[in-house]
């Protein structure tokens, strides 16, 4: 799952808030969260990265804790689960 890259789904938007990202999907209408602090914003989702090479490349994001990776890699794969944003 660290090497995928991803797009947002049809019919999906994102924007940035203080705890990280909120997503609107069409779909329902549904909102979805995700507490990623300053690691992730809108534009992770062009699918020109993986997270592991955006948390190197993200100026002020700490790459080395292991745990908030665990932790927003699982969020990202429970998005894609539920079709709000798709691998590339």
């Amino acid at each position: 799952m660290n090497n995928a890259r991803y797009l947002l789904a049809p019919g999906t938007q994102v924007r940035e808030e203080d705890f990280g990202l909120l997503f609107y999907t069409m779909k329902g209408p549904r909102l979805y969260f995700i507490a990623s602090g300053d690691l992730l914003d809108g534009s992770f989702f062009q699918g020109r990265h993986t997270l592991p090479e955006w948390a190197r490349q993200k100026a002020g994001a700490d790459p080395s804790s292991a745990r908030r990776m665990e932790k927003v890699t699982g969020a990202l794969c429970t998005l894609r689960e539920k079709g709000v944003i798709r691998e590339c």
